[in-house]
């Protein structure tokens, strides 16, 4: 791990001995991206660019005409100076000028990673771990500055980059654009990988290529949201699961948020992430700093797998704290299918006794558990448990739950506010409206303004009520619409821009709250299922609900495409009914099981009406993920066949000892033509043999990477096996 500066070259290497990062400062004053790949000893400018005299390219030298900036590939390109292509910043002055000159200044190099002030991020728990290098870039006339962040860790394959801006003038600065990350590759021949999607239908891998003009990513919809994902791949053509060049960029926040990819005109890309500027904008006062969230960039030689298996591993251990980074998540079963709106308490005590009796560990009261929650229409904001549903409190039903050997969850949905609620008819301005127009509802609902520093000690103290009278272990936090009519009553007229940041700040500052006060307490973020599902909430909860689908099939199309950045250990996965509520699709338990075995394992339904050989058959299931548990929620996990694009579906988890490894494998439709193509796992020893629980037969590892595995063909649709392999060594 290593940071160093060549003063005759004029070039940064960012170095942990597996990566390398590489850029240069031009004429004194320009930063030009230069590499960013496998690890290299050290550069000397092999890969430096040459520069002609090129018609319509402006010269900010005057003296070199054949340096321009539109040509140059550049690190944190402005605007204004002659580089045409997207620009990372834009500032204006008081007097409404929006022409920069910021040039390099300075350098520093720090030992470990600082934490961003007020926002989420990847954090180290000693200097050791990291170093960071910052680039101090200074525009004399406007009297500020841009520090430009490069964290490099010693233990993962990834670099975290973020931009802070300081107004050391006396005047204000309007900031209008600030992307956290920008950079430029050379060549164009790539393919640009996103996830897209919606509700119920989250995360489809969509790849296509780099052309002449840009690719534009992005949500202004108040969160990340269910359409997009704050994260892109950069991918060689030929590049796939398992080899070639891929670079991720992944944005650690939960607002609007977007990813730029363009084609230069001479042969470059550029790749930025940032905050979408169409609904971000800031105010900077003389003397103040702004920090913008930070970017994880990983690359990977070894294809999307390789990408992901950093992603997943720096997530887990330096993103998501708490109690439970480390602590197996435990069993659950939610309460919404089986009951919706109409729980009570002696529903819930009944449905609890069976759940105990089969081996659950969390039963969670969803929906309907407030004062004059009959429905979605009202109530919202007055989180006063309900002494009509529930006449001795939540606090006995989590007492009676305890005797049973199970822990009590319970939902919340803080962030909204019902228009036929309490809390709306005493602050009706409390909510995100702009005056003038009556505010447009969705689902009934309006959404609190979170940059009303009291709006967010009210939810704060009425999340901490509930939590400081019943036993509570785990949180449901919801968010069931996105933002409409982005005013607020709170903030003066020139800072409305700033409404969409702050309201995360706010958010932000809620979370990191009620962590602080509630170590041992399990929040698991869901958004109308996976709606908000991104690297900056795992921060604060380290699971996600990754959709209301809770199909087997869908079910295995989201995970899969969810796994490209995220890990299952942070995906909530629910067995539920067949026929399905959400696509009637009649499913064996068995499959619908073996999917959401795959992630943080629940069920969705009601035992009480169950057949006994069914409630027999999740007996054993829970028995047996709880043997596997750790293998599926630390190990490394490995894509191997891709349900959206295909009929079948395979991965496989490797354990961290790599003792155990764990093959999954779904049919989807059964078909007229069998056929037997083995399926090549992956993360094994090759001189290792692997003995099949199942029927105790074994296979060399090289056997099982190299040739593959079948399994017997059946005709039936929505078939799914799971073997598990142990290590017996050489």
């Amino acid at each position: 791990m290593e940071i160093t500066y060549n003063g005759q070259e004029h070039t940064f290497l960012i170095t942990n001995g597996r990566i390398s990062y590489v850029f240069s400062v031009e004429k004194n004053r320009y930063l030009a991206h230069r590499y960013f790949g496998r690890n290299i000893r050290n550069y000397h400018g092999g890969s430096k660019p040459y520069f002609y005299d090129r018609g319509f390219c402006s010269n900010p030298v005057p003296e070199d005409r054949t340096f321009s900036l539109d040509t140059l590939p550049r690190e944190y390109p402005d605007m204004n100076q002659g580089d045409f292509r997207s620009p990372a910043y834009v500032i204006q002055t008081e007097d409404g000028r929006r022409v920069t000159r910021f040039c390099y200044r300075n350098h520093r190099i720090i030992r470990g990673k600082p934490a961003l002030t007020g926002l989420p991020s990847v954090y180290t728990e000693d200097d050791e771990e990291a170093l960071t290098l910052c680039v101090e870039l200074e525009d004399q006339s406007m009297n500020a500055g841009i520090e430009l962040y490069y964290t490099i860790f010693r233990d993962y394959d990834a670099i975290c980059r973020h931009v802070e801006v300081v107004n050391r003038g006396e005047k204000e600065l309007y900031l209008e654009r600030l992307m956290s990350m920008s950079m430029d590759f050379a060549g164009t021949e790539y393919d640009v990988l996103t996830l897209t999607g919606g509700h119920m239908n989250e995360k489809n891998l969509n790849r296509k290529a780099v052309c002449g003009d840009s690719i534009i990513a992005g949500s202004i919809r108040g969160c990340s949201s269910p359409q997009a994902t704050p994260g892109i791949v950069l991918m060689e053509k030929e590049a796939g699961e398992h080899s070639g060049e891929v670079w991720g960029f992944q944005f650690v926040y939960s607002g609007d948020f977007q990813a730029v990819v363009q084609a230069g005109q001479y042969k470059s890309t550029r790749v930025q992430m940032g905050m979408n500027p169409l609904t971000f904008g800031w105010n900077l006062n003389g003397g103040e700093r702004f920090v913008c969230p930070e970017t994880v960039l990983v690359y990977s030689g070894q294809g999307l797998n390789g990408m992901s298996g950093t992603f997943h591993s720096l997530y887990r251990k330096r993103l998501c704290r708490g109690v439970y980074r480390e602590k197996e998540r435990p069993v659950l079963l939610n309460s919404w299918e089986a009951f919706e709106f109409h729980v009570d308490e002696e529903k819930c005590r009944t449905l609890a006794g069976e759940a105990a009796e089969l081996g659950i560990e969390l039963f969670v009261v969803d929906d309907g558990w407030f004062k004059n929650r009959r429905d979605d229409k009202k109530a919202l904001g007055d989180w006063i448990e309900d002494r009509e549903k529930f006449p001795d409190g939540i606090c006995r039903l989590a007492k009676d739950i305890r005797s049973m050997g199970m822990k009590t969850g319970i939902w919340f949905e803080p962030e909204m506010v019902s228009p036929n609620s309490d809390l709306y008819r005493s602050h009706p301005d409390w909510i995100i409206r702009s005056p003038g127009y009556e505010p447009v509802l969705s689902r009934y609902q309006y959404v609190l303004d979170l940059s009303n520093p009291k709006v967010c000690e009210y939810v704060i103290q009425s999340v901490e009520s509930v939590l400081n009278t019943a036993d509570i272990s785990y949180v449901k936090w919801d968010m069931n619409r996105h933002i409409t009519d982005l005013g607020s009553f709170y903030l003066e007229g020139k800072r409305q821009r700033e409404l969409s940041h702050r309201y995360m700040l706010g958010l932000y500052y809620i979370l990191e709250t009620l962590n602080q006060k509630f170590p041992e307490v399990l929040f698991e973020g869901c958004s109308s299922g996976g709606g908000r599902y991104d690297a900056g909430m795992l921060y604060y909860m380290p699971q996600t609900w990754a959709s209301d689908n809770s199909d087997a099939v869908c079910r295995m199309k989201i995970q899969y495409g969810t796994s490209l950045f995220f890990p299952p250990v942070t995906m909530g996965a629910h067995v539920s009914v067949s026929p399905n509520l959400q696509v009637g699709r009649r499913t064996p338990l068995s499959t619908r099981f073996a999917v959401a075995m795959s992630g943080n394992l629940g069920y969705e339904m009601d035992f009480c009406n169950l057949p006994e050989e069914e409630k027999e058959e999740i007996k054993k299931q829970i028995v047996f993920y709880k043997e596997i548990r750790e293998v599926i929620q630390k190990g490394r996990f490995y894509r191997l066949l891709n349900p959206q694009t295909g009929n079948m579906a395979a991965w496989n988890f490797v354990s961290g000892d790599e003792e155990t490894v764990i093959y999954c494998y779904y049919q989807i439709l059964s078909e007229a033509v069998q056929v037997n193509t083995p399926v090549k796992l992956k993360g094994l020893r090759e001189d290792c043999t692997y003995r099949l629980l199942r029927d105790g037969s074994c296979f060399g590892g090289d056997e099982l990477m190299y040739a593959g595995i079948t399994v017997e063909p059946v005709k039936e649709d929505f078939i799914s096996h799971v073997y598990v392999f142990k290590n017996e060594g050489r």
